[in-house]
């Protein structure tokens, strides 16, 4: 079992040498926009959504970044892939947030952030299922 925790490890260790952090990563770096971006939206919602969906947008779109970034540091490829997995979760829950929010009529549709959640979407997808 020591023998395969340490080739994990190595592996893992190779393939993070590359970035020298987790704001080195293009995934991590356009979430962060994502983030941004709906922050900027969800001002606009009426007040009445402030403690229901505008809180639910916020947070989905900031577990997002943050989930790539505490992966980033874990030790072990398997933690990695799994808040790599979580990130893409919220990024699934933040999609049909901003879908209701849409449809209720508080947004427009807006293809920066359309654009930028397929884009984090097929990089975590990639990232998460490398073959």
């Amino acid at each position: 079992m020591q023998i395969a925790d340490s080739v994990e490890r190595l592996a893992y260790r190779k393939e993070r040498m590359k970035t020298n952090s987790f704001k080195d990563l293009v995934v991590w770096q356009k979430s962060y926009k994502l983030v941004l971006e709906f922050y900027e939206i969800t001002n606009n919602f009426p007040k009445h959504e402030m403690y229901s969906l505008v809180q639910q947008i916020r947070r989905a779109a900031v577990s997002i970044p943050s989930n790539i970034a505490e992966g980033y540091g874990r030790q072990y490829n398997k933690e990695y892939k799994q808040f790599l997995s979580v990130a893409y979760g919220s990024l699934c829950e933040l999609e049909t947030q901003y879908m209701i929010a849409v449809e209720l009529g508080y947004s427009g549709k807006e293809n920066l952030l359309e654009e930028l959640m397929k884009e984090v979407g097929a990089m975590l997808y990639r990232m998460i299922n490398p073959k």
